[in-house]
């Protein structure tokens, strides 16, 4: 059994295609709005006036990379340290998953959590996240963000030996500090990466991709 389970992304073959998080949110027969994984398109730069034709502009520092990201099922959970009911469980292979029989939907993890990764469900009354798909995991099978992915940008792995493979990157704008909770994520930085806390640029989603 892994010791800490991790996702892997590579940013650099990322085409925010989108295919993850629409086969998290099918598999988890989610509602629209709801995302356990989202894709968050970063973009910077501008367009000045080129100096040969002023009626033309040239780009100017322009780049843009997507970052898929869920729970980060984190060694240093902040949502499990917060919660009053005890009802955000770490396993033993990392996994961090809600208790529903003890969620008293409080909330208090959504605002505590820095990737954004716990939603509320109105409807149960309770909250909901990335569970890193316990029953397909239980079987034998890959989450199923991971065999969506048609660029194979996400894998899965123990994370110690996911470092091992591609390093121990687990920081970059538009995500926060890792020194935060020491995210379980490992990262192939685009070309253009910027440093988290750092970056140049922006989260540019149309408001329908919120």
């Amino acid at each position: 059994m892994a010791n800490q389970l991790a996702f892997y992304l590579d940013t650099s073959v990322c085409a925010k295609c989108k295919a993850c998080q629409i086969a998290c949110q099918d598999k988890n027969n989610l509602p629209a709005h709801m995302r356990w994984r989202r894709v968050l398109p970063y973009e910077g730069g501008t367009w000045i006036p080129d100096p040969s034709d002023s009626n033309l502009l040239r780009p100017s520092g322009i780049f843009s990379y997507s970052v898929s990201i869920s729970c980060m099922h984190c060694q240093n959970p902040i949502c499990a340290e917060v919660c009053p009911a005890g009802a955000i469980i770490k396993r033993d292979d990392g996994v961090v998953y809600i208790d529903q029989d003890r969620c008293i939907g409080c909330r208090y993890c959504e605002w505590a959590c820095p990737y954004g990764a716990v939603h509320f469900d109105e409807e149960a009354g309770t909250m909901s996240k990335c569970d890193f798909c316990r029953d397909l995991l239980a079987k034998g099978e890959n989450p199923a963000c991971v065999d969506a992915c048609v660029m194979r940008a996400l894998k899965f792995g123990d994370l110690e030996e996911l470092r091992a493979e591609f390093g121990d990157l687990a920081e970059i704008a538009p995500l926060p500090s890792a020194d935060l909770t020491h995210p379980s994520i490992v990262l192939k930085p685009h070309r253009n990466a910027q440093p988290s806390g750092e970056g140049r640029g922006k989260i540019n989603q149309l408001p329908e991709e919120m």
